[in-house]
C-alpha cells in the first residue's frame, strides 16, 4: 500500500492511482510513498522507496554468479582448485 502525502490542493483518486502506476512503470516497483505537490497547472511528484537488498555478483571461472549453489560438481571442483591471485608488496 502506497502512502500518499498531498499539498497545495486535492485531486481525484483515479489521478493519484495513475501517479502511483507511473512510478511503478518508471522504477520497476511500486513506491512505498509518494509526495504530490499541486501548484496551479503543475504537479510535482516525489517517489520514495524502501532500500533494496544488495546481492554481490562475482566473476568465477568465467561466469557471473551470485552464489555457487547452481554449479555442477565439475564447476565446483574448478572453483575449489583455481589459483587465487593476491597483491604482493
Amino acid at each position: 500500500m502506497c502512502e500518499v502525502r498531498m499539498t497545495g490542493g486535492t485531486c481525484p483518486q483515479e489521478e493519484i492511482n495513475a501517479y502511483i502506476a507511473r512510478g511503478a512503470e518508471l522504477y520497476g516497483r511500486e513506491p512505498d510513498s509518494i509526495d504530490i505537490h499541486l501548484d496551479g497547472d503543475y504537479v510535482e511528484l516525489a517517489y520514495h522507496f524502501s532500500n533494496q537488498p544488495f546481492h554481490r555478483i562475482r566473476r568465477i571461472t568465467g561466469y557471473l554468479v551470485g552464489t555457487l549453489d547452481r554449479f555442477n560438481n565439475a564447476k565446483r571442483a574448478e572453483e575449489r582448485d583455481r589459483l587465487k591471485h593476491g597483491i604482493s608488496m
